[in-house]
């Protein structure tokens, strides 16, 4: 049975903390702050975006980001981190040197028109500067060679690109080819998008500065980085751009300011000027409209959760870190939030137990989700106990 909080419990413990921002409930950690963009305020052309402030988990706004679209290049950050499993798992390493097959080199080589790094026919090219090549450049030779390396063909590749989705939690994705290059079977959303980068910033923060690169140089050919974010006061230092005529222009664009990361994935745009614009102006509302709040410290009680048999009749229930939350500056009357577990919780109640979440809604719309676990151990109850909850149980359970 799944059971919600009483509302008293919850208005006790958020209250207090809460009644200078003027709201009657919050918490935070990631979900939708609002699927309708009205409701949110905020407006764009892209046919998809997410915006999400990667220092609470927050997500500040969305606009169909459930849709499987073609991701065109931005699915290299997959590409991505396939590689960087492999070399953390000691598959390959930064030494590895991976052939230019005469298939990678005609399909994303010099000519194939297509985004590249140059590299020669028949060279070998260590796995280091694949990366770049793939991260600065955008390079489909690059990721072919990647591809046929580890996985001996584009196909097989993709089917580990499918089963890392998998394990990473991607819900609306599969891969076709490791470039982003149109095929019918590489569809990606927003939403998964954002999720891959925000696997990658946090799993291999090592190899994350490279996206940050402005310029690479191979075959003695230079060229910038396509990210149209550098140098425009933004704080941008990352990710990736894409385009192709089905999918539009899109962006998977991190920035940070006064220690705030923000993660925008925008998608369908018209120009590249659109693409530019609506990123700018996207991320600037993210940091001038909302703003991070602290709303329990680590280790505060948040909430209680019924344990049934045990020696205490409620177990209380803390997140593993400051519960954060980024919260608009106006408007935050409409906010409350609930605690929801499946329970009564069955005695014995380990401590640090995952119990439930507590969600947080803007109105009625699901905004965040934070779990929360059991702060204390509950032992078995005494048999007087255990026989008093298992008659509440009988006479009130099927209810």
């Amino acid at each position: 049975m799944r059971h919600r909080s009483t509302a008293w419990r919850i208005m006790h413990t958020a209250g207090r903390r809460l009644s200078s921002f003027g709201m009657a409930f919050l918490i935070g950690s990631m979900a939708a702050l609002a699927a309708d963009p009205e409701v949110a305020g905020i407006e764009t052309k892209a046919r998809n975006a997410v915006l999400i402030d990667v220092t609470t988990r927050t997500m500040l706004f969305e606009k169909a980001p459930d849709e499987s679209i073609p991701p065109a290049s931005m699915v290299k950050l997959m590409t991505l981190a396939v590689l960087f499993k492999a070399i953390a798992d000691g598959e390959v390493t930064l030494e590895t040197t991976f052939p230019i097959s005469e298939h990678a080199w005609r399909t994303g080589g010099a000519p194939s028109r297509t985004s590249t790094m140059f590299a020669e026919l028949g060279s070998e090219v260590r796995v280091e500067d694949l990366i770049r090549g793939i991260a600065v450049q955008s390079a489909n030779d690059a990721c072919i060679a990647v591809a046929e390396g580890m996985a001996g063909s584009e196909s097989a590749f993709a089917a580990r690109m499918d089963a890392l989705g998998k394990e990473i939690g991607l819900k609306n994705s599969r891969f076709g080819n490791p470039t982003g290059l149109p095929d019918e079977k590489t569809r990606m959303s927003v939403a998964d998008l954002a999720a891959v980068a925000l696997y990658l910033i946090d799993t291999y923060p090592q190899f994350y500065p490279i996206f940050s690169e402005t310029e690479f140089t191979w075959n003695n050919i230079l060229q910038r980085n396509r990210n149209p974010l550098f140098g425009k006061d933004i704080g941008a230092d990352g990710l990736k751009t894409g385009y192709t005529e089905a999918a539009g222009y899109g962006i998977v664009a991190s920035a940070v300011r006064d220690g705030r990361r923000l993660l925008l994935v925008i998608a369908g745009l018209e120009s590249p000027s659109d693409r530019e614009d609506e990123a700018l102006r996207l991320l600037r509302v993210g940091f001038d409209e909302f703003e991070d709040v602290t709303l329990f410290d680590m280790g505060e009680e948040v909430s209680s959760a019924r344990v049934y048999g045990g020696s205490q009749r409620y177990v209380p229930l803390v997140a593993k870190r400051a519960v954060m939350s980024a919260m608009p500056l106006e408007g935050r009357e409409a906010y409350r939030m609930r605690m929801v577990y499946n329970g009564p919780v069955e005695a014995p109640v380990r401590q640090g137990q995952r119990i439930g979440a507590l969600h947080l809604y803007n109105d009625k719309r699901l905004v965040q989700r934070t779990p929360l676990f059991a702060a204390e151990e509950v032992g078995v109850g005494q048999l007087h106990q255990r026989a008093r909850d298992a008659a509440g149980q009988l006479l009130f359970g099927w209810w």
